[in-house]
């Protein structure tokens, strides 16, 4: 795509553009949809402001899940399209998305043990679960589940949900989108959209140079999540538009609760549920919080009123009491909910609304409010489906059954691929291989190439990041900051020091000035 100079803007009905569509947002909804738009066969654009997943897409509680909650609301059409979804993202990403089992205890005073029952029956029913296996009966006072529970906790629930990369779920789509062709364009903000016949100008500013160039497409998506309402307002000159309900949700991380490899939900008496996930190996995730969040969207941050409603949640459960000193690391952010005049945060829908502007005589604009991980690619089809109402239809619906970067191998070989990846190079250490294979599934021999010694690898930056991955992390997936690479294509950020990051951080800038200069 080339783009033209500022203030070039097409004539009115003039019918050349650079892209068909262009998407805002660098989230995995705009990542989403730009991956299908391009697979069958519309040319795309995408810009994000800051880093792929830098928002609402990389703090959330890590699941592909159902939304066994939303039962409760009446949310029938969402969690069946929910639980459909799991099985196929799992069948097409099986290095990032893996299943879990969770552990419901039954708390005497809160929801019956019949309620639970009959929810989880629907959960296993309503969503043709095909490979995940089904709800079982716990006695936790004899299973090893209920060993880290206080002992008045007697009876439970399993099932089956799916754990997820969330970050690197984006960066996927995102790289399987710029192999189709997408121009994907990060640090750029978009400054404003105008209208220009039967299309539209889109004004871009380079956010790390300040440079400006502006693109002309036919259609324009905005997936811009917690700031959905501030793109349409640029588009229409306006500052009123009110479509979606911001909700805080923030997570705590602690050294692992316990051995075992199963997931808990707990109730809690407000009639919220959250999770403890066993998380990187070492760790526990708790969370998560709903909350009405009124500021600015990047500046969200955990507060001590969350911090002490996690650790007491937890601690009414686990025999063993969680406090603030335990916590390692914390992560909030921000859901862009559809505003649907719910009275409480945590009954705000979590379905996703579509709402378009304009025509395809005078430029569309789609809207896109709420929706969650686990749908993300229906509301893709879904986007796509409007944009081939407007520019006619080019392709088939294709990714149902299309591997993402690096899944392309069966769901039950994630074993064999680490097994094989120790077989042909003998120099890793098993944890190593073991992470490698789940950030990069089969990919992760294309970072390892020919190496033949842990020296091969380059320069070490701490715990099992070396020179190599991070060259292909710069090379492949958008990386320009050690943040990048410590807490959204990886999350060693919790193993490597301030002053190994800093170290990471000149490293980074240094080869991106090269690679600059020698252009």
């Amino acid at each position: 795509m080339t783009a033209t100079d500022a203030g070039s803007a097409p004539a009115a009905g003039q019918q050349d553009f650079d892209v068909d569509v262009f998407v805002i947002g660098g989230g995995v909804n705009g990542c989403g949809i730009a991956r299908d738009a391009a697979g069958r066969g519309y040319s795309v654009a995408l810009a994000e402001m800051n880093d792929l997943a830098s928002g609402t897409s990389s703090w959330s509680t890590k699941l592909i899940h159902g939304g066994l909650r939303y039962l409760e609301h009446y949310e029938f059409r969402l969690v069946r399209e929910a639980l459909i979804e799991r099985e196929v993202l799992w069948a097409n990403a099986p290095h990032i998305i893996w299943p879990l089992r969770f552990v419901l205890p039954h708390h005497e005073g809160l929801r019956p043990a019949w309620l639970l029952r009959l929810g989880l029956f629907l959960y296993d029913n309503l969503g043709g679960r095909k490979h995940l296996p089904a709800t079982r009966t716990v006695d936790l006072a004899t299973d090893q589940v209920g060993r880290p529970l206080k002992s008045t906790f007697a009876k439970g629930f399993e099932y089956s949900d799916c754990a997820v990369d969330d970050a690197r779920l984006v960066v996927l789509n995102a790289r399987d989108a710029a192999d189709r062709g997408v121009d994907i364009r990060t640090r750029t903000q978009v400054a404003a959209l105008e209208r220009t016949g039967s299309g539209w100008r889109v004004s871009l500013r380079d956010t790390q140079t300040g440079a400006r160039s502006d693109v002309s497409a036919r259609v324009v998506v905005n997936a811009a999540g917690p700031w959905v309402d501030t793109v349409l307002n640029r588009a229409a000159g306006k500052n009123d538009a009110h479509n979606v309900r911001l909700v805080q949700g923030s997570h705590i991380v602690v050294p692992k609760l316990y051995e075992h490899d199963r997931c808990y939900i707990f109730q809690n008496a407000d009639d919220r549920i959250f999770f403890a996930i066993p998380y990187q190996g070492d760790y526990t995730l708790i969370g998560t919080t709903d909350r009405d969040w009124k500021a600015d969207p990047g500046a969200v941050k955990i507060s001590d009123e969350e911090i002490a409603y996690l650790c007491r949640g937890a601690s009414e459960y686990f025999e063993k009491d969680i406090s603030p000193e335990d916590i390692v690391w914390t992560f909030s952010g921000v859901r862009p909910l559809y505003d649907d005049g719910a009275s409480a945060a945590q009954v705000a829908t979590r379905d996703y609304v579509l709402r378009t502007d304009g025509t395809g005589d005078d430029g569309l604009l789609i809207n896109i409010f709420g929706g969650k991980i686990t749908t993300y690619r229906k509301l893709a089809e879904a986007v796509v489906e409007k944009i081939e109402a407007t520019l006619g239809k080019r392709g088939q619906s294709w990714t149902r059954n299309a591997a993402l970067p690096g899944g392309d191998f069966p769901i039950g070989g994630f074993s064999d691929l680490v097994a094989d990846l120790l077989r042909d190079y003998p120099f890793l250490a098993d944890r190593h291989a073991h992470r490698l294979v789940r950030q990069y599934g089969t990919r992760a021999r294309h970072l390892l190439g020919a190496a033949g010694s842990i020296e091969d690898l380059g320069r070490h930056f701490g715990d099992t990041l070396y020179e190599a991955e991070v060259a292909y992390l710069i090379d492949n997936e958008w990386v320009l900051s050690a943040e990048d690479v410590l807490w959204r294509r990886t999350k060693l950020g919790l193993k490597i020091g301030e002053d190994q990051a800093k170290a990471l951080d000149a490293w980074i800038n240094a080869r991106t000035r090269r690679a600059e200069a020698a252009e």
